[in-house]
């Protein structure tokens, strides 16, 4: 019986010898990976009103549901070709396990999510977090408050705060909270170039199923144990760009992006099946994220450029990304039944080799990547910004995004990094796939009144849907 099951599932996913040496030159010539194999961990059943039991509950669910992960990767890895960057775990947001604890600093979890993230040797671990798009509730504000100190005292985890939906509108107070938020993560950390900012990201419409760090959070409504696999490749893509002549029309540009992006999602699709059927836990989605690394020619910018933006930034960048965006979902859909996650492309400025140089160049402004948040992926990511932006510019800029997410219904998201001592122009360096990040200049007229009123955008007319 299994025999045959197995027989029927080769044939129905006869890969050619061509499409063998297409996969090669992709690994080998223009950078294809997957960026990550996440496994997404409920931890509902971790709920203790005691912190030190909490904690135990919560590591010894996380090691033990993790613990082939790793292995499995490699293992995918070394039998496909295919390298795996990052092995990473989700979990249920932490506001809402420790609901029942009645201890101020929350930042102990998090130490003991770091621990676990140690033992099992992923990179990341996602979902000390909270959803406050509404409101903040007692556990939410404990949490918010432990923050930084938890991504100062971890090295492996993440933070995330939903503050805005299309269906409840902005909570404006939240916004103000994450902007304070931001600059105390900065401030704990300036002895690595503030990286504890790096691992804080604040969300309006966040999904349940990202695979994607600083953001994946395990969502309530999945199931005990996931697997969601982040699919990379904008090496590949503009490879297979390059091959166009100037004189190709946008119709031929759309064409081949779509072409590409079904063959990078497939790559990513058959890795999620292997890897949940090897695990024994549901395959989640694959997310079709075109995510980018300081690396030489795995850059979005330099897709948008071959498209035919004379340097990232310049006018038609957010037609050309617009373009992009449409496009890599286009594809991606026809490759795998279950897209989910973020599935665009990503603009952070540090991670990619040509954002970096377009930021320096003074091409690429903080508002010229606000207007190309509006069409794809995400938000205004990984962008340094001087030391001594007040806290209302920062809560303004995050206001600014939000609001973006919230009318257009989509997700957006920030990720600033406050460069404490360091002034517009100089350069943070974080290494590996963070990178390096200018700090960029920062509108200064934010003003001391909007911020300050708090209370809560009200939800928009388009989300009246029901």
């Amino acid at each position: 019986m299994e025999r045959g099951t197995h027989e029927d599932e080769r044939h129905h996913m006869d890969i050619t010898p061509r499409e063998v040496s297409e996969t090669l030159s992709m690994v080998s010539e223009q950078n294809l990976d997957l960026r990550t194999i996440t496994m997404g961990i409920s931890l509902m059943g971790c709920a203790d009103e005691d912190m030190d039991r909490l904690c135990d509950k919560v590591y010894e669910k996380i090691t033990r549901t993790a613990k082939h992960l790793v292995s499995t990767a490699e293992d995918l890895e070394s039998e496909y070709g295919i390298p795996i960057a990052n092995k990473r775990v989700s979990v249920t947001p932490i506001a809402q396990i420790a609901a029942g604890c009645p201890d101020a600093d929350l930042s102990p979890i998090a130490r003991t999510m770091d621990r676990a993230a140690a033992t099992l040797g992923i990179d990341f671990m996602g979902g000390f977090s909270a959803l406050v798009q509404k409101g903040i509730g007692e556990t939410d504000r404990k949490l918010i408050e432990s923050v930084p100190e938890a991504l100062a005292s971890t090295e492996r985890v993440c933070s995330s705060l939903n503050i805005a939906s299309t269906r409840a509108g902005i909570n404006m107070d939240a916004v103000l909270l994450s902007a304070e938020t931001i600059l105390e993560c900065a401030r704990r950390t300036t002895d690595i170039d503030c990286y504890g900012a790096a691992k804080f990201v604040v969300f309006a419409n966040m999904v349940e199923d990202s695979p994607f760090m600083a953001g994946a959070v395990h969502g309530s409504g999945e199931a005990d144990a996931v697997i969601n696999v982040g699919v990379s490749g904008p090496g590949v893509m503009a490879a297979a760009l390059q091959e166009l002549p100037d004189d190709a029309s946008l119709m031929e540009v759309a064409e081949r992006i779509k072409q590409t992006a079904f063959k990078i999602t497939r790559a990513g699709e058959l890795m999620s099946r292997e890897a949940s059927r090897r695990l024994g836990v549901e395959k989640g989605i694959v997310d079709l994220s075109l995510a980018p690394t300081p690396a030489a020619g795995d850059s979005v910018a330099k897709i948008l450029e071959i498209i035919g933006v004379g340097e990232c930034g310049g006018p038609g960048t957010t037609c050309a990304l617009a373009l992009l965006n449409d496009c890599v979902k286009k594809g991606g859909v026809m490759a795998s039944s279950s897209v989910g996650g973020l599935s665009g492309a990503f603009i952070p400025v540090s991670e990619d080799a040509g954002m970096i140089r377009a930021a320096v160049d003074g091409s690429l402004t903080i508002e010229k990547l606000e207007a190309m948040t509006s069409v794809c992926s995400v938000g205004l990511d990984m962008i340094a910004i001087p030391g001594d932006t007040p806290v209302e510019a920062i809560a303004g800029i995050i206001a600014d995004e939000m609001a973006i997410g919230v009318i257009n219904t989509k997700t957006t998201a920030v990720r600033l990094i406050p460069a404490i001592n360091h002034a517009e122009g100089d350069m943070l360096e974080f290494g590996g796939l963070f990178g390096s990040a200018p700090v960029m200049p920062v509108n200064a007229f934010a003003g001391n009144v909007l911020t300050h009123r708090g209370g809560r955008f009200p939800a928009p007319l388009n989300s009246l849907k029901n």
